[in-house]
């Protein structure tokens, strides 16, 4: 049989996806930055109401993770499904670059997250079935590292570009379609998808809560409970605009952060493979605490900058090897319905976070959004040291009860 060739150490689909994460992010964070922004100091918007909207426009589409993951499962179904979430997210962009009421914002950032939710369990899933189990981390880092690199252009061309045409939004919104379509080219040309005939209908996958076991269904709560407290990173530009940093400069706060998040992406999967996952996850949320714990009492724009590298560094240490983690404990053949369930879960927790943190932000403080997400935060380290304690007993059990019967 003739070995599949590697780009860099990653098989071709592994590779391939991480740069269509690469052109999208560019394409997604050109816009993102400016979201918030558009919507306070050009639509007059309060912080409850973009709460709201990015709450809404997270939540809802999220459950067509869930749909898309166990479509994919039960029919075989993954190139074509990226497909389609990638082009739906790129024809959001003109109903932004047009918009005159937060309306239309709404509409725009719910199309986005409808091609989100329709793309991100098949792409997980080709990931995983396309990198050795033994890699898994270093895969779903790798696409976490590529996805977060076009984080760091996509700002950076943003703040040229406000600069060059004197702050225009709608130009911005416009020229975010470009990479984009790179985006759906390079799915379409390269992506090799391993044709695999549906189960027989009484063994496809079905969305039932008893195809999961215990640590799976404890994770998952751990996830819920953190993200209720993880606020659209919205709040966190809103911030940083209120303590100092001059608008135009909030694209390049936001840069840093993307760029701490792409170097460490890498190297924290590597460390999660070799080390444990558990314990890098573990790590990710104290950090998260701690962060958190920043913004609330922070008093100075150098703080902000700190605690914005901080928050790339948590992304690094616990986005992709969340989802290695979760691959480990999952039945092969529900691998995207459990990615599914897993991004809905967290994903419709973004509905209350972000109106938590927008009430919380207009009727209490700004600082109380941010102390609700440290105790959250603190709260999911607790239990996922318990879980890994629970694991861990479970898993010297196993290795007793062999010896005894061998």
């Amino acid at each position: 049989m003739e070995k599949e060739k590697t780009y860099f150490g990653f098989s071709r689909n592994v590779f391939v996806t991480g740069l269509v994460s690469f052109f999208m992010d560019v394409s997604s964070e050109m816009i993102y930055p400016l979201v918030p922004l558009f919507l306070a100091n050009v639509l007059g918007v309060n912080k409850s109401m973009i709460g709201l909207i990015e709450g809404l426009a997270e939540s809802t589409a999220s459950l067509l993770k869930v749909f898309s993951g166990w479509f994919s499962d039960r029919h075989g179904q993954r190139k074509g499904l990226m497909v389609i979430g990638y082009t739906i997210s790129t024809l959001s962009r003109p109903i932004i670059a047009l918009a005159g009421a937060w309306q239309h914002v709404l509409a725009s950032r719910f199309t986005d997250r409808v091609g989100k939710g329709i793309r991100t369990a098949p792409r997980d899933a080709i990931i995983a079935e396309s990198a050795q189990t033994t890699h898994l981390g270093r895969a779903f880092s790798f696409h976490r590292s590529m996805d977060t690199l076009g984080a760091v252009v996509g700002p950076a061309i943003t703040l040229s570009l406000l600069g060059l045409f004197s702050n225009d939004y709608r130009l911005v919104f416009w020229l975010s379609m470009i990479p984009g379509v790179i985006a759906v080219a390079l799915i379409i040309l390269f992506v090799k998808e391993k044709k695999k005939r549906p189960a027989p209908h009484a063994e496809r996958p079905t969305l039932r809560w008893r195809h999961f076991d215990w640590k799976v269904k404890f994770f998952l709560i751990i996830a819920t409970l953190f993200a209720l407290g993880n606020s659209s990173d919205a709040f966190l530009i809103l911030r940083a605009e209120q303590i100092g940093i001059p608008t135009v400069m909030i694209p390049a706060v936001y840069l840093v952060f993307n760029l701490v998040y792409s170097l460490s992406a890498i190297p924290a999967g590597m460390a999660a493979d070799r080390f444990g996952r558990k314990r890098i996850i573990l790590l990710g949320f104290v950090l998260f605490a701690g962060l958190y714990y920043g913004f609330a009492v922070a008093r100075n724009t150098e703080t902000i900058w700190l605690l914005f590298g901080l928050y790339g560094l948590f992304m690094g240490f616990t986005e992709g090897i969340q989802k290695a983690f979760l691959a480990t404990i999952i039945p092969p053949d529900f691998k995207a319905t459990a990615f599914g369930v897993y991004a809905a879960t967290v994903g419709l927790a973004m509905f209350p976070a972000s109106l938590i943190g927008g009430v919380l932000w207009d009727r209490v403080s700004p600082a109380a959004t941010f102390y609700f997400g440290a105790a959250t935060a603190s709260l999911s380290a607790l239990l996922f040291f318990i879980l890994m304690c629970s694991m861990g007993r479970t898993n010297k059990s196993r290795c007793i009860l062999h010896e005894v019967r061998t």
